[in-house]
């Protein structure tokens, strides 16, 4: 027996189904990306000691019937109500995000961009900027300079051999084929996830890190989200990557690495690495200046232009202007790991599980707490080990909230950590 909903909820329903139809077209990522020839014309001329600013000339778009729609939805919701305040949000998330990709090329979309994803000189708690805490990522790693790596770390993985891999494991998490892992030849990126396909670069060689890295972060995050939100009937829409959430999804599932022991320097290093090069792009760096940078970090010509191709989504190559959504990794990390402490203090950890009902914000997760609570939001249908595990994630938290505490300068001598 169904359950009649009140006058709000249903009204509110009604616009978040057309909301979904309209930001259907709008693959944000997808839509910015280059085709893979171009990163094979940069290198075959890289090789040749000839290479030239990348000048991809992307397809036009016109979604003004979708603005129209998102700005016809955002006013009909109820700013007092928590799925009217979602929902004049995401409204004015997928509408700056259709702009963007109307003016993909030019100068604008970093203006758009910023007003999506933030940008390197933000503020985090405790007053360092992203660009400072990217620095100490980047100088920890290089001092470090792979000595913590065990030989077995940096045996290549096949993409071929990853797929196989990949899928087994979630086969056996779902004891049937619900994701499907392919292989991608178009593919610029490493990976990319979805609610039922990851696809992998075929020509992409991985490590043991990033086969763990790739289960926690793109399967049970990112695909399990999509798959939860597909659940929602009240909010379809939290089945989709909208921009808005880009912070909590990337810091959740950078989060899941971390506690699951999945993440290590080098990868924090490469996040941090795309966050300095973001700001050497808004200072006016070009994309071969950028190139350059992440190869003198140690990155091979393939995976700098991949990684220089991140920064340079959309806009002009030619410096001053960037893409900026890799800013987000670690203010999102930083983000979700307090949020999950203040969840433990507070004593509702049963938030951080809903986080995992859908795509949504950490604010939005604790506006719908009474949503959860009456039924009309569905807990998640799936879930991570590590957050099912409950117990576990508590003790972790406790830790993390005391160690907090301790103040490593009262503590430390010039040669010597003294006794605690």
């Amino acid at each position: 027996m169904t359950t009649a909903r009140s006058p709000d909820i249903a009204h509110h329903a009604a616009l978040d189904a057309r909301m979904t139809k309209a930001a259907r077209e709008i693959r944000l990522l997808s839509l910015v990306s280059w085709p893979a020839s171009e990163q094979q014309q940069f290198l075959a001329d890289h090789a040749q000691g000839k290479a030239k600013l990348p000048a991809y000339a992307y397809p036009k778009h016109d979604f003004s019937a979708e603005r129209v729609e998102f700005e016809t939805i955002a006013a009909a919701a109820d700013p007092a109500h928590p799925l009217g305040i979602y929902l004049i949000e995401s409204a004015h998330s997928w509408s700056l995000a259709a702009e963007l990709l109307e003016n993909l090329g030019t100068p604008k979309v970093t203006e758009l961009s910023i007003a999506l994803f933030g940008k390197p000189d933000h503020t985090l708690p405790g007053g360092a900027t992203m660009r400072e805490a990217a620095g100490h990522f980047i100088g920890i790693a290089n001092e470090l300079d792979q000595e913590l790596l065990d030989p077995s770390e940096q045996v290549e993985i096949s993409a071929t051999a990853l797929r196989l891999q990949l899928q087994a494991s979630l086969d056996d998490y779902f004891d049937a084929r619900v994701i499907t892992v392919e292989l991608d030849p178009d593919l610029i990126a490493k990976a990319a996830a979805g609610a039922t396909r990851i696809r992998l670069r075929s020509s992409a060689a991985f490590s043991d890190y990033d086969r763990h890295q790739l289960l926690q972060h793109e399967a049970f995050v990112h695909s399990l989200t999509a798959l939860n939100g597909r659940e929602q009937t009240v909010l379809p829409s939290m089945s989709l990557s909208s921009p808005r959430t880009t912070a909590t999804q990337e810091g959740l599932a950078t989060f899941a690495e971390q506690i699951t022991g999945s993440i290590d320097i080098e990868r924090m290093k490469r996040v941090s690495l795309r966050i300095e090069a973001v700001a050497m792009a808004l200072d006016g760096a070009d994309f071969l200046q950028v190139f350059q940078y992440f190869q003198d970090a140690g990155q091979i010509p393939t995976e700098s232009f991949t990684s220089a191709q991140r920064v340079f989504r959309g806009v002009p190559t030619t410096g001053g202007c960037a893409f900026t959504k890799d800013t987000v990794y670690l203010r999102g990390l930083i983000g979700v790991h307090t949020f999950f402490r203040w969840a433990l203090k507070q004593r509702k950890l049963r938030l951080c599980r809903m986080l995992f009902a859908g795509k949504m914000t950490l604010a939005d997760v604790q506006r719908f707490e009474p949503l959860f609570d009456s039924g009309d939001l569905l807990p998640p249908r799936w879930l991570p080990e590590w957050v099912e595990r409950a117990n576990g994630l508590a003790g972790m938290l406790a830790f993390s909230l005391f160690a907090n505490r301790i103040r490593l300068d009262q503590i430390m001598s010039a040669e010597r950590v003294t006794d605690i």
